[in-house]
């Protein structure tokens, strides 16, 4: 196993103020460890065809999942999206080719290959497609369910334009756990995620709860945001009381890392102390569990957020 230490995160000016050549923090210092299971992965994968957002996110975690929980992000309907977030790395246009009708049973294959126990399912943005992708998102979680009937699957899907048929699609193929990420406050959607909306996304999850209240759904629902993106204490608590409203059960909260120069700038270093304040705020206002760290991304550790029992709340 090769191991060096590497720095993440990119220079640039901020939102609000710019952050020139800010040095990053001691916690935000990863160990790159490239052990023969994420080969192994990294092999697989490319085989198969299939698109993580482990790789296309440049998610400072995939040595970590991939080497040592042998886990990993499916990216379904290709790996073009059609809106153009300022925090994200993946690839924006408008997809040339339309769905792929084998890639539920390769992906099925893989993760029966792989032995997972927890499977998670997000796409990229498909505007394009009159239903956002929500068949597709059902035709996935079926394969998987007929070839690892013992595997917990989770989605993060879009917002399906708000479409409450899409929503209703997929929750009818009983994913243990729904996820749509806010990623940030209301004020910052017009730079961070053009052509998205606040109160669209809030209200998809809203949906999903409702539907878990009323028993017609039986799984998790869960959110993520990014911290460091130019927001206030106070807009961010503001977001959480929003997450808590709507019926959300889970919460992830993460430090925002520009991908590259063309990104949005980081604002500020959240300290781990600071985040392990919004983790215990998010539970005080009843939400079942909170992942809450400079690291945390929303699949990171996502067998630990179902079950009957939800782990206890913690901070990386």
């Amino acid at each position: 196993m090769s191991e060096s230490l590497i720095q993440i995160g990119a220079e640039g000016g901020g939102l609000a103020r710019p952050m020139g050549r800010s040095p990053k923090p001691e916690w935000l210092k990863i160990k790159l460890k490239t052990s023969p299971r994420y080969h192994q992965i990294k092999n697989l994968l490319q085989a198969q065809h299939l698109n993580t957002v482990c790789e296309e996110a440049r998610c400072p975690n995939i040595y970590e999942c991939w080497g040592e929980y042998g886990t990993a992000t499916f990216m379904i309907l290709g790996d073009i999206c059609t809106r153009q977030c300022g925090f994200c790395a993946v690839k924006t246009g408008r997809p040339e080719a339309g769905v792929d009708p084998d890639e539920p049973r390769r992906l099925a294959e893989t993760v029966s290959v792989m032995g997972l126990r927890h499977a998670v399912i997000t796409s990229v943005d498909r505007d394009d497609l009159p239903d956002g992708g929500a068949q597709h998102f059902v035709e996935v979680i079926e394969a998987l369910r007929d070839l690892n009937p013992d595997t917990a699957v989770e989605v993060l899907t879009p917002d399906f334009r708000g479409s409450a048929k899409s929503l209703e699609m997929v929750l009818r193929a009983r994913p243990e756990v729904f996820a749509h990420n806010m990623e940030t406050v209301p004020r910052l959607y017009g730079v961070a995620r053009p052509g998205s909306r606040y109160d669209r996304s809030l209200g998809l999850l809203s949906g999903a709860a409702d539907r878990l209240r009323s028993g017609e759904y039986s799984g998790r629902v869960k959110t993520g945001i990014m911290v460091g993106l130019g927001e206030s204490t106070a807009e961010l608590h503001q977001t959480i009381q929003d997450i808590a409203g709507a019926g959300v059960e889970i919460l992830t909260i993460g430090q925002y890392l520009q991908p590259t120069t063309d990104h949005l700038a980081v604002d500020r270093w959240v300290h781990p102390d600071e985040f392990a304040r919004y983790r215990e705020f998010a539970l005080s206002l009843g939400l079942r569990h909170c992942e809450a760290g400079p690291l945390v991304r929303s699949s990171y550790r996502a067998h630990e957020h179902v079950g009957s029992e939800l782990a206890p709340a913690t901070s990386i």
